[in-house]
């Protein structure tokens, strides 16, 4: 993460502070989404207290919960590809790291600033699928097997709808750099009317849409959550892991929807940014330092909001069969997000 400092910082202390910036941005968001949303959230939804015991109000429930893992023995079945099975949720929480490190958090708080931003976070995105289908193949049980492989066939008809959601954003603001994507939703005007910038999420609510419903099938989330199943699979593709291999797969499930939260608030809720007009800001070389300050506080505000409805979502509503799962996907995603393209595209040209 690129800081302006008072003082010279060398490569190697930066490469130190990229590295600790991005635990942050990762386990920090996780750890919150788990102890507001499924100790707290969930329990008031089910009209239950909850963890109460570790700490005021069950806050150190979450660090029991780590401890416990940390000293479960970590089982290898004896048919599994031992080498395989152990790699496979390092791919799932690696691939969620890669995917913050393009994410902007402010004017001069960012790791990496790549002209095809969106492009490579769409790219990493979609590499956790090859960890779950490795740890279903590797852990020589049907279960997971059969977890591993309906985990496959979801995202991959969920990637797609969530691709095309993100064009008409790029469209829109006409470049796949992130920053610019900020740029664009906080220097803009709405019929002449800069007082809240121009959001595009008001011009992309259907991208919007399609975009946070791909994401909880990402997530293989209920309504989503098929590959899981603990009804049929016993957790699916989980099913044989124990103690740190099964934490990394739940920090990774609780982090990646941290992520794809500040990926959906960059694109379609203006990011790090307020409206410049506010503050008689026109290019971003005018920004306040302080912006890199409040930017990623703002960021975490918004990241709350996207992931309080993605758990909303998770705990309200019943699993799809299969066949209505993908037929969702196929045949109500896929054409209305070609639709939104193409109303976008028109409107772009004519505008």
């Amino acid at each position: 993460m690129i800081v302006q400092l008072a003082v010279e910082v060398p490569y190697w202390g930066q490469s130190l502070l990229r590295v600790l910036g991005g635990l942050v941005a990762v386990l920090l968001p996780a750890g919150t989404i788990v102890y507001l949303f499924l100790f707290k959230m969930m329990s008031f939804m089910q009209s239950r207290l909850g963890p109460m015991e570790a700490g005021p109000f069950g806050s150190m429930q979450l660090f029991a919960e780590v401890g416990k893992w940390l000293q479960k023995e970590d089982i290898v079945p004896e048919n599994a590809d031992a080498r395989i099975y152990k790699i496979a949720p390092i791919i799932v929480l690696v691939s969620t790291f890669l995917l913050v490190v393009v994410i902007p958090f402010g004017p001069d708080a960012w790791f990496t600033n790549f002209s095809a931003g969106v492009f490579y976070a769409l790219a990493i995105g979609s590499v956790s699928v090859i960890g779950i289908l490795v740890a279903g193949w590797s852990s020589a049980n049907k279960y997971s097997l059969l977890g591993g492989l309906r985990a496959a066939g979801q995202l991959i008809a969920y990637e797609l709808p969530m691709v095309l959601a993100v064009v008409g954003v790029v469209i829109q603001a006409g470049s796949m750099n992130l920053q610019d994507i900020v740029m664009a939703q906080n220097t803009g005007e709405i019929f002449g009317w800069s007082g809240i910038g121009f959001p595009f999420v008001l011009t992309q609510f259907v991208g919007f849409l399609i975009f946070m419903i791909a994401v909880q099938a990402e997530l293989t989330q209920a309504p989503f959550d098929m590959p899981i199943a603990e009804s049929e699979l016993v957790s699916g593709y989980m099913t044989e892991y124990s103690g740190f291999r099964f934490l990394m797969f739940f920090i990774g499930e609780f982090a990646t929807a941290g992520v794809f939260a500040l990926i959906a608030s960059v694109l379609f809720l203006g990011g790090w940014g307020i409206p410049f007009s506010w503050f008689g800001w026109e290019t971003i070389d005018q920004v306040d330092n302080w912006m890199n300050i409040v930017g990623p506080l703002i960021m975490f505000t918004k990241m709350m909001v996207l992931t309080g409805i993605i758990m909303w979502v998770r705990f309200s509503y019943p699993r799809f069969r299969e066949d209505q799962l993908q037929r969702f996907a196929w045949k109500v995603l896929i054409p209305l997000s070609l639709a939104n393209i193409a109303v976008t595209a028109i409107v772009k040209v004519v505008v």
